[in-house]
């Protein structure tokens, strides 16, 4: 089952879906359900290993040795990373790596700096 969000006029919980409207029964007050998702996209926080938020321009150190897929070359513990982009998906810290060039990490293994 979905959840969906309280009215937000009434904050009454008996919301239902009509097509791509949200209805209020209570105070019968309609509204986008774009709009909700829009905002769940927005509250999407980024944190890194030790739990402060990310955001983007932001420098970051690594606190694990990377290995690199495809190549032998490896980033170490401790490499500072500046300038960081945040993107959707499983890797979502965008960035390039001075002496390796552009590559995507996971938020879980850099630190902000």
């Amino acid at each position: 089952m979905s959840a969906l969000p309280a009215c937000p006029q009434c904050s009454s919980t008996f919301v239902y879906e009509d097509g791509s409207l949200l209805v209020c029964p209570e105070c019968a007050h309609e509204w986008s359900s774009v709009d909700v998702v829009d905002e769940a996209e927005e509250l999407q926080v980024v944190k890194d290993a030790v739990g402060n938020v990310l955001q983007d321009g932001d420098a970051v150190t690594v606190v694990k040795d990377l290995k690199i897929k495809g190549s032998s070359t490896v980033v170490k513990v401790g490499t500072k990373v500046r300038s960081i982009r945040l993107v959707d998906g499983d890797h979502n810290i965008d960035c390039k790596i001075d002496g390796i060039g552009p590559m995507q990490l996971k938020s879980e293994f850099v630190k902000k700096a």
